[in-house]
């Protein structure tokens, strides 16, 4: 039997009282430092909240987090499920439709990807304009009417996308523009695929994030979403890539990328 929304929904109202969040937030490796900015914290586990995933995924916590980022009130889970964990690639489509319910207009995503290009090194951020669905699986397949067919032109909200670039300048941050290429994973790309991705003009890779933009954007959501850099794509350079090589690259960086994102989300407006 399918899990509704409905009690996850009622556990998130019972825990959070009054608070009706605008902004949902998925966070990738790299991005955990943004709950320090989160004020008057509530936790709730993903245990506690029927048909959340469970990641398997070292670095995702499985926690979601609500409260205020500046005047903001967020709803921010820290950990998503992935494709290449069940070869589902529905994994968040409850969780969102449950941030959907809450109130939120907007979904922030965050990812660690390698970069495809050697003038955005590791360490770096990107914000995303556009992507490739290189695996060309979706979501929505065995979903009914007509809004199953979404528009993807603005998958990512182009005003959404100039405030982040806006707000980076003014902090003096360098935040790069680029196309974000989904590999399932959970293998590394082979420098074959790299150099193929970047034929067919992507600039960063990883291995989530497509899946729930399809998803937002089929609930209506605008979506802004950023990249944290953690290597160069296999191939481009002498790195032995892993996943503890992932993890260690975004927690050296993870202060300065979740300020930014931070100040980022305090600004966003409504609709």
């Amino acid at each position: 039997m399918a899990i509704s929304a409905s009690a996850a929904l009622g556990a998130i109202k019972q825990a959070a009282h009054q608070l009706q969040p605008r902004i949902a937030v998925v966070l990738g490796s790299g991005w955990g430092g943004l709950t320090d900015h989160i004020a008057d914290a509530i936790q709730i586990q993903y245990t506690d909240l029927p048909g959340f995933p469970q990641p398997t995924v070292t670095g995702h916590s499985a926690t979601l987090w609500l409260g205020h980022i500046g005047k903001q009130p967020v709803a921010v889970m820290s950990g998503r499920k992935h494709g290449y964990e069940s070869g589902a690639v529905d994994g968040m489509a409850l969780p969102l439709q449950v941030m959907k319910q809450l109130g939120c207009h907007t979904l922030v995503q965050t990812n660690a990807a390698g970069s495809l290009r050697l003038d955005m090194p590791p360490q770096s951020l990107m914000l995303i304009t556009d992507h490739l669905n290189l695996p060309q699986r979706s979501p929505l397949v065995g979903s009914s009417g007509s809004e199953r067919f979404v528009n993807m032109v603005d998958a990512y909200d182009h005003k959404l996308n100039r405030l982040a670039a806006l707000t980076a300048l003014a902090q003096g941050a360098t935040l790069f523009e680029g196309v974000y290429a989904w590999f399932l994973g959970p293998q590394f790309e082979t420098p074959a695929e790299i150099r193929m991705a970047r034929l067919l003009g992507a600039d960063a890779v990883g291995m989530s994030t497509v899946p729930e933009t399809i998803l937002a954007r089929h609930l209506g959501m605008r979506v802004l979403a950023l990249s944290f850099i953690t290597n160069l794509g296999a191939g481009m350079s002498t790195e032995h890539l892993s996943h503890a090589h992932t993890l260690q690259q975004a927690q050296e960086g993870s202060a300065h990328a979740s300020r930014l994102l931070a100040d980022i989300i305090a600004k966003l407006p409504e609709p």
